[in-house]
């Protein structure tokens, strides 16, 4: 039976990837169209996947200690993310 580190470790990985191709599928559009709102798109995915990664590997590293600093890292970058992608949608 898998640890809940485990099952949280794959759940990020698993995160990443799909975060990874989201900013890839941007990165394509902003190729094609040269929208900028394409470029803010894809850095908010990249934020999003940051968060995760970083995250993920903050826990490890401090042992899944200190849950305070790891969910202020965790909502900084996803709150940067959310924000390019906002701006994303909103900007003309």
């Amino acid at each position: 039976m898998l640890s809940i580190e485990h099952l949280y470790l794959v759940s990020s990985a698993a995160l990443a990837v799909t975060g990874i191709v989201l900013v890839g599928a941007a990165v394509r559009a902003y190729i094609a169209t040269e929208r900028a709102a394409m470029i803010h798109l894809s850095l908010g995915f990249a934020l999003i996947v940051a968060a995760t990664v970083s995250t993920a590997l903050g826990a490890v590293i401090n042992d899944f200690q200190n849950a305070g600093t790891l969910l202020l890292v965790n909502n900084g970058f996803s709150m940067g993310g959310y924000l390019f992608v906002l701006y994303s949608v909103l900007a003309r």
